[in-house]
C-alpha cells in the first residue's frame, strides 16, 4: 500500500482571498497589573455583580431619553456662546438612583460621583460614578457615550463596569472586569487581537499632534469609550489630557484585565500608573486630574516616548 498522502481538493465553498487571509494574533497577554489585589474573589464578584446591574439599568434609562427633548444646563458657560461641561436631567436621575441602590447594598462604601459630592463616608472602598460620560454627545444625538462605573480599594481599580452605547460586538452592553479576571461584555469574555496585515492601528487623542504620527487618530469625545476600546483590542492606545477620576476609574480596571497598562505624567516623566493617588495639594481622591497614556504595553510605552520627545 502506497504511503503518499493524496493531495486534498480545494475547499469549494472557501475563495481564495479567504484562504490566503492571515490569522489573527492575540495581542501580549503579559500578567496585567493589580493581578492580586489581596481581596477574596467572591468579594469581588459580589462588587461585580452590583457593578454590571447598575451599569446596565443606567444604559437602559439612557437608551430610553436618546431622541427626546432633555433639560440641559452647563456647568461652565462665561459668555452666552461659550457654553461647557452640559449636564441632562438623565445625568442626575442616573447618579440618583445609582446612590440610592448603594445605599442599600453597600452603605459603608464611599462615592465619588460625578454630579454630587455628597459623600457617604471615609471607606478602602470608594464608587467612582459617572452617569453619563460624553455628555455632549448624548444631548446632541450623537451615539458615543458611556455609563462607567469603577470600584477603587485604596486607590487600586479592583472591579470595572462600563456600559457603552458601541461595541466590539457592533452593539450596547456592559465591558466588565475584577482585578486579576478576565475582560468580559455581557457576561462574553473578550479577547483582543489584531489583524497584522493593519500596519496603521487607531488611537484615541484629545488633540492630535506630531508625536502620533505613527497612528490614525481618533476621537470620541468619551474617556470611559475609549478606555473600553482600548480593553477591547479596537484602540492600540489613548492618551487623556486631564481626565476626573469618575471618568477613566472603571476604564483603567478594564485596561488592565484587557491586559493593558497606564501611565501617568509626573513633571516630565512618564511613570506606570497602578492606582490613583491623593496629594498633599489635593487629599481627596475627588479632586484627582492627571494626563494618562494607556494603551497596550508596547503602544503606550511608545506613545509616552513621543510624547516626552515633543514636549
Amino acid at each position: 500500500m502506497s504511503t503518499t498522502a493524496k493531495a486534498k481538493k480545494p475547499d469549494g465553498n472557501r475563495s481564495d482571498t479567504a484562504a490566503k487571509m492571515p490569522p489573527l494574533k492575540p495581542v501580549d497577554k503579559t500578567p496585567a497589573p493589580n493581578a492580586d489585589v489581596g481581596i477574596p474573589r467572591e468579594k469581588l464578584r459580589e462588587i461585580e455583580s452590583a457593578a454590571i446591574e447598575l451599569a446596565g439599568i443606567a444604559g437602559a434609562e439612557i437608551t430610553r431619553a436618546v431622541g427626546g427633548l432633555l433639560a440641559v444646563r452647563y456647568k461652565t458657560a462665561a459668555k452666552e456662546d461659550e457654553w461647557k461641561d452640559p449636564v441632562s436631567e438623565i445625568d442626575q436621575k442616573v447618579e440618583r438612583m445609582i446612590r440610592e441602590r448603594l445605599a442599600e447594598s453597600f452603605p459603608k462604601h464611599d462615592i465619588i460621583g460625578e454630579e454630587s459630592t455628597e459623600r457617604p463616608g471615609k471607606h478602602d472602598f470608594i464608587w467612582a460614578v459617572d452617569p453619563i460620560d460624553g455628555t455632549a454627545n448624548f444631548v446632541n444625538g450623537l451615539p458615543l457615550f458611556a455609563a462607567s462605573i469603577g470600584i477603587l480599594h485604596k486607590g487600586v481599580p479592583v472591579v470595572g463596569a462600563v456600559w457603552t452605547s458601541v461595541s466590539h460586538a457592533l452593539r450596547a452592553g456592559v465591558y466588565h472586569c475584577t482585578a486579576g479576571g478576565k475582560l468580559r461584555f455581557d457576561g462574553a469574555d473578550v479577547t483582543p487581537k489584531v489583524n497584522p496585515d493593519v500596519k496603521r492601528r487607531l488611537v484615541g487623542v484629545p488633540v492630535a499632534t506630531v508625536s502620533d504620527g505613527l497612528w490614525e487618530t481618533r476621537k470620541t469625545g468619551s474617556a470611559a469609550l475609549e478606555c473600553a476600546m482600548v480593553a477591547a483590542g479596537l484602540l492600540q492606545a489613548a492618551r487623556f489630557a486631564s481626565p476626573n477620576i469618575w471618568d477613566v476609574a472603571g476604564g483603567l480596571a478594564l485596561v488592565f484585565a484587557g491586559g493593558g497598562v497606564a501611565h501617568r505624567r509626573v513633571d516630565k516623566e512618564w511613570v506606570e500608573m497602578t492606582k490613583f493617588e491623593a496629594t498633599k495639594e489635593n487629599p481627596d481622591l475627588r479632586h484627582w486630574r492627571g494626563e494618562i497614556i494607556i494603551g497596550e504595553r508596547s503602544a503606550a510605552a511608545k506613545m509616552c516616548e513621543m510624547q516626552s520627545s515633543t514636549s
